[in-house]
């Protein structure tokens, strides 16, 4: 189908916005638009996160050279649509991002979650949780920033407060909550301080320029899942370096480089029970050439891939060139939730 005609929907994927048509389909995948930035603490514009994700980026086919595996001909992908956020309503827009996630995740679907500022991921992991285990769900978190503040500016709910919220809550527990990529000058020791007392790790961008992500991703891979049945994985597009992600609210020099985040989100879905991620903070106005978009839509065909992958050696299937196979020794499935049905 030319890109430019009809329905833009992510990677050209089949629009089933209805729950019952979900339900009955039960694809592996389903898209989920967050389009809330009300929350931001300086450029707005990640409300057109979604929109540009479906209708901007280039889509470049669907077969992964490294891994051999075309993702749609392994797995169902389709387009839901978006949560419902009206202006100026945080609980109201944070209330429905939750529901229609729950909603997704209740068919059996891997939901991929496109911000929207990281204020979303509150809801968003809130939903999974509940499927997959209170205090059970693993949380790897790419971010420049920790976003474990108690409030910025009064605001409970403000994109640099989500990851306190959920240890806060339970959802997720501190020791399982890993964070890559930080750097820069936010936030200040007294937030760390409360990090620590939760047991929570981070990775500097200093130790990944040090260490290499390989290494890296290896330690926070062991850490979030140990004891956890799931998964989730959440992206902020400002862990790359502005040269690479003009278009996020708050760029901070020094990031990572796509290549290396590419690869890391590949082997997350490979090597963990991942069961849902999330896209966060492209903000389409400050973007140039479309550079921001197209980097945060291959995060998600990597994780694509790579669950494609694992359902591809699941049921006997190979390779094909230029691809290689990953160690089977490495990879990990999720655990059916509690009245999942395994599909």
């Amino acid at each position: 189908m030319d890109p430019g005609l009809g329905l833009p929907t992510f990677g050209e994927r089949d629009w089933v916005s209805d729950l019952a048509r979900l339900r009955d389909r039960a694809p592996d995948a389903a898209i989920v638009g967050a389009p809330f930035d009300i929350s931001t603490t300086f450029r707005p514009g990640a409300r057109f996160g979604p929109r540009a994700l479906r209708a901007a980026a280039y889509h470049p086919g669907s077969y992964h050279l490294d891994l051999g595996v075309d993702i749609f001909e392994w797995l169902d992908v389709v387009d839901t649509g978006d949560a419902h956020c009206p202006h100026g309503q945080t609980e109201r827009s944070h209330r429905n991002i939750e529901e229609k996630i729950a909603a997704v995740a209740g068919t059996g679907a891997f939901p991929v979650i496109i911000g929207g500022d990281h204020s979303i991921t509150w809801p968003a992991a809130t939903a999974v949780a509940r499927r997959h285990g209170w205090g059970r769900l693993g949380l790897l978190h790419f971010d420049a920033h920790a976003d474990t503040a108690d409030s910025i500016d009064g605001n409970l709910a403000s994109h640099g407060t989500p990851m306190r919220r959920l240890i806060e809550s339970g959802a997720v527990r501190g020791r399982n909550f890993v964070q890559i990529g930080l750097r820069g000058y936010w936030p200040p020791p007294d937030v760390f301080a409360w990090m620590r007392e939760q047991d929570m790790t981070w990775h500097l961008m200093q130790e990944v320029w040090e260490r290499g992500i390989r290494e890296v991703i290896g330690d926070a891979i062991g850490r979030a899942g140990d004891g956890c049945d799931a998964i989730y994985l959440s992206v902020d597009i400002d862990v790359l370096d502005p040269g690479t992600a003009p278009g996020t609210g708050t760029p901070e020099p020094g990031g990572m480089t796509a290549a290396d985040l590419l690869r890391a989100v590949r082997a997350i879905a490979l090597e963990t029970p991942l069961v849902a991620m999330d896209v966060v903070e492209v903000s389409p106005p400050y973007d140039h050439a479309d550079i921001t978009v197209n980097n945060a839509h291959r995060v998600i065909f990597e994780v694509l891939a790579g669950l494609a992958a694992k359902k591809r050696i699941r049921r006997g299937g190979r390779a094909q060139l230029p691809g290689t196979e990953p160690d089977p020794g490495r990879l990990r499935y999720p655990e059916d939730p509690p009245g999942g049905d395994g599909s």
